[in-house]
């Protein structure tokens, strides 16, 4: 079955569908939660409180709008377009990272979210 989750901020808020993944159960028994957003070019970024390992199908590039896990920072990893470390205009994320959902509609939408932006993630 899939969960969805909220990913709100100042003025703005989307949807996002998880696949079934070990890392998406644990994201949904933590939720709701609320962090600071931090940006890394078209990557947004924020602390959840989970733990988790690297799944064996973890990814380091992927498709704008890709709800990620990135296990080494213990953060939700956003990424709507290019990242410093992108080649040919892909989304690349600083490593291999847990790969638990899609975002609803277009993911550009989290170019609204500015740097220490305040971001809550609840189910929806």
């Amino acid at each position: 079955m899939t969960k969805r989750i909220r990913i709100a901020w100042p003025g703005a808020s989307l949807t996002a569908a998880l696949r079934n993944t070990p890392t998406s159960a644990k994201l949904i028994a933590a939720l709701p939660c609320t962090a600071r957003a931090h940006t890394w070019g078209e990557e947004v970024y924020f602390t959840v409180p989970v733990e988790a390992a690297l799944e064996p199908d973890a990814q380091q590039v992927v498709e704008p709008g890709t709800v990620c896990f990135w296990v080494e920072g213990a953060s939700l990893a956003l990424p709507y377009g290019a990242t410093p470390i992108a080649q040919k205009g892909e989304s690349r994320l600083v490593s291999k990272c847990n790969v638990l959902g899609k975002i609803d509609g277009d993911p550009r939408a989290l170019a609204g979210i500015r740097d220490g932006d305040t971001v809550t993630v609840s189910t929806e």
